[in-house]
């Protein structure tokens, strides 16, 4: 039941952009009705209850459904909502239409965006595709197969609030760095200025916000939630590409627990394709990287059906 669920949703998701077909639409209005009938809408209490309580809910109408086609097509709806992202689609799209005109400007722009609205580090753009093709993609697809429905909206609802969180942490961040800037500029002497062209320290450095600072305890969930997920995929690179090269790079990362579980997947990725790339070329590179994850997408499905098939998934 779930391959077909898989090999509908990854057939049709593309073709379906209306907002009905869209995860951010369910998102944006679930979240508006939490705030106004919770009282409780900060904190992990409050966060793991707004997750729960949707993935509850599916899988009991899931449970409740005797009719294997109903569940079928009520599987595949979920499937198909959590599937893809129309923000980072259109960044894409974006990005590309800018380079192939010339505008390297608003090409750059597009990637900084790309990277702010999915708080991601400073990676390359085709590196940030590689990451999200698996977010919004494969991960689900394991999730799915693994917990049903209630498993694939567990891993998007889960990934959204720790964006969420993520934002907030950083403009928090940012807003405290500022002041704490005012406040010095307001104090400071003609002798404290030369100081101030120094280099800064480590400590100052912290100060700076990036993918993991603040919010670590959110970000510690989403590792565990992505540390199994990311060693499968990653290990679809490994078949998709240069078996040779990215065999290796995938070993020394398995066991590694302190690796973050983008750099994982971006590094056995890269290591499984040549990249050769024109520096004067900055579509090069994602294309080459996005038919690469294409790829592992088909792969990890063929897996997924021949699990199926031979009765080792059901």
């Amino acid at each position: 039941m779930s391959l077909l669920s898989l090999l509908i949703a990854l057939a049709v998701e593309r073709s379906l952009s209306t907002q009905a077909f869209r995860f951010s639409f369910y998102y944006q209005h679930y979240q508006h009705f939490f705030s106004k009938n919770f009282t409780a809408k900060q904190g992990k209490v409050a966060s793991a209850i707004f997750i729960l309580l949707p993935v509850l809910a599916i899988f009991l109408v899931v449970d409740t459904i005797d009719n294997p086609v109903f569940e079928l097509v009520f599987s595949t709806l979920i499937l198909i909502v959590c599937f893809g992202c129309n923000i980072t689609r259109t960044r894409y799209k974006n990005y590309l239409y800018s380079a192939f005109k010339g505008e390297h400007t608003t090409t750059k722009m597009h990637h900084q965006q790309l990277l702010s609205d999915k708080n991601l580090p400073d990676i390359g753009f085709g590196q940030a595709l590689v990451w999200l093709n698996y977010r919004y993609y494969i991960a689900i697809m394991l999730y799915f197969t693994v917990f049903g429905a209630a498993g694939a909206v567990f891993y998007r609802l889960l990934t959204s609030v720790i964006e969420d969180k993520k934002s907030a942490c950083i403009a928090q961040n940012f807003a405290t760095a500022s002041t704490e800037h005012s406040e010095v500029e307001t104090n400071v002497t003609a002798e404290e200025e030369d100081l101030t062209n120094q280099p800064k320290t480590a400590d100052q450095e912290k100060i700076n916000p990036t993918i993991l600072s603040g919010c670590q305890n959110h970000h510690d969930v989403l590792f565990w939630a992505d540390w199994l997920p990311v060693r499968i995929a990653s290990f679809g690179y490994v078949f998709v590409g240069h078996f040779s090269k990215a065999m290796p790079v995938w070993l020394e990362s398995l066991f590694d627990n302190k690796k973050p579980t983008h750099q994982v997947l971006i590094t056995v990725a890269e290591s499984s394709e040549d990249i050769i790339v024109n520096k004067d070329d900055c579509t090069e590179e994602p294309c080459l990287l996005v038919r690469l994850a294409k790829r592992n997408v088909l792969f990890v499905f063929a897996v997924i059906s021949i699990l199926t098939l031979v009765g080792l998934i059901n």
